[in-house]
């Protein structure tokens, strides 16, 4: 008996070769599990949230595009620049309408021009336009009257010249030559000077104006930008999503098109 026992033990003994692939296939299921579980835990490539690198942080944050640059003649027409820096160029011509009173205006914003007085009209007001386009003959011969009015007045040439040009544009330089420009004033009240902001009349049109594409060209506090007296009575044409921009900036025209459009 004792040696039947001994044999049958000898028959279930493990040998050290079956526990070396036991031991070696636990070791290759814990290094799955360790896989498995770095694998789950890494950040995914290109993660916004776990990559530092200067290219995730850049496609979240853009770099502001820098404002386009372009030339005054390059400018679209309803934007073009005229002033002491920027005149315009001898051989300017535009199609002009005629309003009821004689005076003309661009035929491209005459309709918008005819808009803004019907809607002003609309609202129980007298809007009247007192000056549109002007040649620069035209503009030649009131310049010259406001000098000579001046040295009336004790002003030797020179300053008189120098006052003059903040009053009535440089002939050549004047917006009223572009034919976008116009003086309008109530027809109770046609004095321009600034008790002309004091009119229902231009109190309408200072609020509505960029709602037909018109901006107060020459508005207060920004004489030493235009080189123009403060005119709460001069509209100019520019269309309706650049009425609208300046007028939310609070800009005058030569800094929105700096803005804008590189324009000095």
């Amino acid at each position: 008996m004792a040696q039947r026992y001994r044999k049958r033990r000898r028959r279930f003994r493990r040998s050290p070769l079956s526990d070396l692939l036991t031991i070696l296939a636990v070791l290759i299921l814990l290094a799955g599990l360790v896989f498995i579980l770095y694998r789950m835990l890494s950040p995914t490539p290109g993660d916004p949230e776990a990559d530092p690198s200067p290219s995730a942080s850049q496609s979240q944050e853009p770099s502001p595009s820098p404002s386009p640059s372009m030339t005054v003649e390059e400018l679209p027409w309803n934007l073009k620049l005229v002033n002491s820096d920027h005149p315009l160029s001898s051989d300017f011509t535009i199609t002009t309408s005629t309003l009821s009173n004689g005076l003309t205006f661009d035929s491209r914003a005459y309709g918008a021009l005819m808009d803004m007085l019907d809607a002003c009209r609309a609202a129980g007001l007298e809007p009247l336009v007192c000056s549109a386009y002007r040649s620069v003959e035209k503009q030649t011969e009131l310049f010259e009257q406001k000098v000579d009015s001046l040295m009336e007045q004790g002003l030797s040439y020179d300053e008189a010249y120098a006052a003059a040009a903040t009053e009535v544009a440089i002939p050549g330089t004047s917006e009223h030559s572009l034919g976008l420009a116009a003086d309008i004033c109530a027809l109770s009240y046609q004095i321009l000077d600034e008790s002309q902001e004091d009119t229902p009349e231009q109190q309408w049109l200072m609020e509505h104006c960029w709602e037909y594409g018109f901006i107060l060209r020459y508005p207060p506090e920004k004489q030493s930008v235009t080189g123009i007296i403060y005119e709460p009575w001069h509209y100019r044409y520019v269309g309706v999503e650049d009425a609208l921009k300046i007028r939310d900036s609070g800009l005058c025209l030569e800094e929105y098109l700096e803005q804008e459009y590189g324009i000095t």
